[in-house]
C-alpha cells in the first residue's frame, strides 16, 4: 500500500478521498449527510416504550431537523447499547446507572457518560400477586422470586428483605425468563418479580390482574438512583460538544412536550415505532404514558438534570458493599451538555 502511495500523486489523492468518505460513514457526530444534516445514531436499550417517548416526539415534531440533525433510532445489539455507544457506532444510547457501574469500574472503562436522566426517580420495585403477603420486603421469605442473577440485583433485594426483618436465605431464587409479568404471576409461575412500575404494573392494571407492589426508592433513598439515563460516547462529547448540546436540547423539548401532553405523545410513540411491538398495545402505551409523563421532570429544575449526591450515594453503596471494584464517586455522569 505504501509503495502505491509513493508511485503516483493521483492514486494518493484517490485513497485519501476514499478514506474520508469511509470515515464519514462511521457515525462520528460531526459528519454531514447527503441532506446536509449531521447524522446521529441513537440506540435504545429495548424495544420502543414510554421511557423513549421524548425521542419519538422530538423526531415527529421535526425538532431534530430544526437543530440540523438527522437522527436514526436503532435497536441494541446482543452485547447491549452501552457497548455500541462506547464503540462509536452510536453517539447516544439508553442505559441505567446500576448497569453502568460494571462498565465504569473496568481497568479500561467503557468510554461512556450519562448526559441526561430520562426519569427523575427510580420507579422499579417488586410486584407479586395481590394478597400473597409480599407487599413489603419481608414477605419474600419462603416465596419464589424470579432473578436475573445479577450481583447488584440480589444485593439490593437482600438489603431490603433483611432490613424489613425477613430472611433472605429463605427466598427461593428461580431463573427469570418471564416476558409478561402479570400473566406469569396469574399463572403462578413465580411469586414475585422485579419490574418497572410504569410499564409492568400498569400492564397488570390494564390486564385486570390484581397485584401488590413495593418500590425500592420508597424503602431506602440509596436506591433512588437514575434509571434510565441517556449516555453518550466520550470521544464524541470531546470532539463535538455543540452537536451533543443541540441533540439534548431537541430531546429536552420532546420530553417537556410529553410531560404536558401524554396522550398526544403516546400517539407519536406508537406511530414512530418501526418494530411493530406497540401496534396492538395502544391501551397499555397510553396508560403507561399517563403514569410516566409527570416523572420526566418531577421535582428537578428541568428535564435531564442529575443530582450528584444521589448519583454518588448509590455508587458509594456499591463500593462499600464490594459490588464495585472501584470508587466511582463523581464518575460517569455530566449535566454539562443539557440546555441551560
Amino acid at each position: 500500500m505504501n509503495r502505491k502511495f509513493r508511485r503516483t500523486a493521483s492514486l494518493m489523492i484517490a485513497c485519501i478521498m476514499a478514506f474520508c468518505m469511509m470515515f464519514a460513514m462511521t457515525g462520528c457526530g460531526d459528519e454531514g449527510t447527503d441532506s446536509g444534516f449531521t447524522k446521529i445514531t441513537f440506540c435504545l436499550d429495548w424495544t420502543p416504550n414510554t421511557n423513549h417517548t421524548g425521542i419519538y416526539v422530538a423526531q415527529a415534531q421535526g425538532w431534530y431537523e430544526e437543530a440540523g440533525l438527522e437522527v436514526e433510532i436503532v435497536q441494541p445489539p446482543e452485547n447491549g447499547a452501552a457497548h455500541m455507544c462506547a464503540a462509536g457506532e452510536a453517539q447516544f444510547a439508553v442505559e441505567a446507572q446500576d448497569t453502568m457501574a460494571a462498565s465504569l469500574a473496568l481497568d479500561e472503562p467503557l468510554g461512556i457518560t450519562a448526559v441526561a436522566a430520562i426519569l427523575q426517580h427510580n420507579t422499579s420495585g417488586i410486584m407479586s400477586r395481590a394478597g400473597d403477603g409480599i407487599d413489603a420486603p419481608a414477605g419474600l421469605t419462603g416465596r419464589t422470586y424470579s432473578t436475573w442473577d445479577s450481583p447488584i440485583e440480589l444485593a439490593t433485594l437482600e438489603h431490603v428483605v433483611t432490613a424489613d426483618g425477613g430472611d433472605f436465605d429463605k427466598v427461593q431464587l428461580i431463573p427469570n425468563d418471564i416476558t409478561d409479568e402479570p400473566a406469569a404471576l396469574e399463572a403462578e409461575q413465580t411469586d414475585a418479580v422485579w419490574v418497572f412500575e410504569g410499564w409492568s404494573k400498569v400492564n397488570a392494571e390494564v390486564s385486570g390482574v390484581e397485584v401488590d407492589y413495593f418500590a425500592f426508592a420508597d424503602i431506602d433513598p440509596t436506591f433512588d438512583y437514575y434509571t434510565p439515563v441517556i449516555i453518550a460516547n466520550n470521544d464524541f462529547l470531546a470532539e463535538d460538544p455543540e452537536t451533543a448540546k443541540a441533540f439534548l436540547a431537541a430531546t429536552a423539548r420532546g420530553y417537556e412536550f410529553a410531560a404536558e401532553n401524554p396522550e398526544e405523545a403516546a400517539d407519536m410513540l406508537i406511530a414512530g415505532d418501526n418494530t411493530g411491538s406497540l401496534a396492538q398495545a395502544e391501551e397499555l402505551v397510553k396508560a403507561s404514558q399517563k403514569f410516566l409523563s409527570p416523572l420526566y421532570i418531577d421535582d428537578a429544575s428541568s428535564w435531564g438534570v442529575m443530582d450528584a449526591a444521589r448519583w454518588n450515594g448509590f455508587y458509594k453503596w456499591l463500593y462499600d458493599n464490594e459490588l464495585c471494584a472501584k470508587d466511582l464517586t463523581d464518575v460517569g455522569f455530566s449535566n454539562e451538555y443539557l440546555p441551560e
